[in-house]
């Protein structure tokens, strides 16, 4: 049996496949062990379905890596690298995203400036040895950090990617330490030295914490696999090795799901939105595929391995409201989490978004998870008020329970509104041409308010949107990513170059698929090339067929008329007379997995699934909701239905609630259709 796995900050989702279809649920989070949950969600599933623990495999969506680095809770961790370059991490670059803060704080060092080494030796920008490495100092220094009790080291030596022989020769030194070792021309062998020793050195802060956590999983569950941040799973024992290539593992699954829903319904052009309880998660798709970079920064910190172009923020069901020291009212980014927990789960007593919603009637109910968990809507209004009072005295006006609840939504709405802005308009794209698929707990309760505010013209809410994330991660296939640096012209000479490494990552990358039980007919290999014009910092990165067939020319000239194309596209020019160069090559190598069968959807095991005999196409009830500060006293009532009542081609009154077991949407009053399509997607057009 496979399961998908997703471990948020609030609730852990579950999602498996049975012969009938696929099952649903939903457990509270356990942060100070998140394998906790998940074993507790495995063994519920084993006991439902009468299948052994060792007859489970699970491809999990992990946010462990993340939130180390985040917190800066990884392990203590050494740098060795070329003598001169010690403190290149410390240096950086010199953009200053924050030109004029005179207060601008530079994230930390992961690695303390005792425990950044350098080391004799040096290899030029050809490849060539023109200092030999220092043996002797070598000794010394593994002396040195057996000494310091290091948990983890990271090895980075200028142009190593061109020359490994001296990194080799220090891991070997190094293995005697019995720590996890980090090497920079396994895990990116690629130039820019200072992104490149920030991903490394990242892995490396990563790899005892990723190790210990899944080593512990895998005592339970032996098929083990992970979610990585450029889409696709990676086995168990990769992505200890390479927490690196995880730090999107959470939101990666969603965009893979949400990518799947939108390919079922014809939409190749989609923003995705993926609110929790925590954070919310934002990206954009064009042409039915997700965006890809190697340029991303989290925590402060550059990461150069690919992973999706996914932007985060702090806003979730969980986002604490506060007034701030001028008065302001702040939502987030502290979240309650799952332990307390917002005001209404009963623990805590801060206010949150899912306060507010609830106070505001936008759940149609007090009732989640199919009725298994009960909101307790007193203790809600109890922290909504004690805000209203504190936002009374800040304003010098009397505020009401309500109006400090719309509050708390507007301010949460615009903070996702400006993520959505990012990723669409600040980028070039007009979000008029998209439609917003949105999922996450949370999502469906504030998609439609975005979307107007965008003027994004559809919203669609695919069937089990709180449990997105998961489906995406079960549906995965299995995706090795391999990139080496080649730096050569775009020219006729160079083609059978560019063929030769692309040949040789293509044989790694087919033995790799073949041991972890793919035939060469259930593989695929995508490649492309990172280029730019001769004297540019950055690169385009174009896809390519190596395959095809022609003269040497042809594939040049067809080369750098599709890059020519694409800078226009991006920049708005071209310089069509200048020398193009091909700084690096990429593969993408996929392990095609059996698809799902969704003959039915059961929310939770042994859940009843309802037939189309007894659906009910009547709202299921009513219920009372403050749209506009002036509703105070007299809300509006709305309809409220039950998703698993409707069946295809059903249209819905505005404004409506739709419950179900993983989410809950609001159509809010104002101009929109709500129907579900044929697959049972429902469709918000506005």
């Amino acid at each position: 049996m496979r399961v998908g796995v997703d471990t948020g900050g609030t609730f852990t989702d579950f999602i498996y496949q049975t012969a009938s279809g696929l099952s649903i649920f939903k457990l509270a989070s356990t942060p100070a062990d998140p394998s906790q949950a998940i074993i507790n969600g495995l063994e519920r599933i084993a006991h439902e379905t009468g299948t052994s623990l060792e007859k489970i495999e699970i491809v999990h969506g992990t946010t462990v890596g993340t939130n180390a680095l985040l917190e800066r809770r990884g392990a203590r961790t050494a740098l060795i690298t070329t003598a001169g370059f010690e403190d290149v991490l410390v240096i950086g670059r010199q953009a200053r995203p924050s030109l004029y803060d005179l207060n601008v704080q530079r994230p930390a060092s992961l690695v303390p400036d005792e425990l950044r080494l350098g080391i004799h030796e040096r290899v030029n920008a050809d490849g060539a040895v023109i200092e030999p490495l220092d043996l002797e100092a070598l000794e010394s220094l593994v002396d040195h950090l057996k000494s310091a009790k290091v948990d983890s080291v990271a090895v980075v030596l200028i142009f190593s990617f061109l020359h490994p022989n001296h990194e080799q020769r220090i891991a070997e030194a190094l293995a005697r330490l019995n720590v996890p070792l980090s090497i920079s021309h396994q895990l990116l062998p690629e130039y820019r030295e200072y992104e490149r020793t920030s991903t490394v050195t990242i892995n490396a802060y990563l790899q005892p914490l990723m190790s210990q956590y899944l080593h512990r999983l895998s005592k339970h569950v032996p098929a083990l696999r992970v979610m990585q941040s450029a889409g696709g799973s990676i086995s168990a024992s990769v992505a200890g090795a390479e927490p690196v290539r995880t730090i999107l593992s959470g939101p990666a699954g969603g965009v893979v799901g949400a990518l799947r829903a939108a390919h079922g319904i014809g939409v190749p052009n989609i923003i995705t939105f993926d609110m929790g309880g925590t954070s919310t998660d934002v990206a954009l798709c064009t042409d039915g595929e997700m965006r890809m970079t190697n340029e991303a920064t989290v925590a402060g910190l550059p990461v150069a391995v690919a992973m999706m172009d996914i932007h985060t923020v702090g806003a979730g069901g969980g986002s604490i409201a506060r007034v701030d020291a001028g008065g302001g009212l702040r939502v987030g980014p502290q979240s309650a989490g799952a332990d307390p927990g917002p005001a209404c789960y009963g623990r805590g007593l801060l206010p949150t978004v899912t306060d507010a919603n609830l106070v505001l009637g936008r759940f149609g109910g007090a009732q989640l998870l199919g009725g298994d968990f009960t909101l307790d809507e007193e203790r809600a209004r109890e922290a909504l008020m004690k805000l209203a009072r504190e936002m009374s005295e800040a304003a010098g006006r009397r505020i009401n329970l309500v109006e400090a609840a719309l509050g708390v939504v507007r301010v949460v709405n615009a903070g996702m509104e400006r993520a959505l802005r990012l990723v669409s308009v600040e980028r070039g794209f007009d979000p008029r041409g998209f439609a917003l698929l949105t999922f996450g707990g949370a999502g469906g309760l504030h998609a439609v308010e975005l979307a107007r505010a965008l003027r994004v013209p559809r919203v669609i809410v695919p069937q089990r949107p709180g449990a997105l994330s998961a489906l995406g991660a079960l549906a995965s296939d299995v995706v090795r990513e391999r990139s080496r640096t080649v730096m050569l012209g775009a020219t006729a000479e160079n083609q059978t170059k560019l063929a030769d490494h692309f040949r040789e990552m293509n044989r790694e990358a087919r033995s790799e698929l073949r041991r972890e039980g793919f035939s060469d007919k259930r593989q695929r290999h995508d490649a492309s090339v990172n280029a730019r014009y001769k004297g540019q910092s950055f690169e385009l990165e174009l896809k390519i067929d190596v395959k095809q067939q022609g003269t040497r020319a042809g594939a040049a000239a067809k080369l750098a008329s599709l890059f020519h194309q694409t800078h226009k596209a991006r920049y708005g020019y071209a310089l069509d007379g200048n020398t193009i160069e091909l700084v690096s090559a990429r593969l993408r190598s996929i392990g095609i997995i059996e698809p799902l069968q969704e003959n039915e959807v059961s929310h939770q095991p042994k859940r009843r699934t309802i037939s189309k005999n007894n659906v009910r196409l009547a709202p299921h009830a009513t219920a009372p909701v403050h749209f506009t500060p002036e509703a105070a006293r007299r809300p509006s009532r709305v309809a409220v239905y039950r998703r698993e009542d409707l069946p295809p081609g059903a249209r819905l009154r505005v404004p409506s609630i739709i419950t179900e077991y993983s989410s809950t949407t609001l159509v809010p009053p104002g101009s929109a259709h709500a129907f579900l399509d044929q697959l049972g997607n429902l469709i918000i057009e506005l």
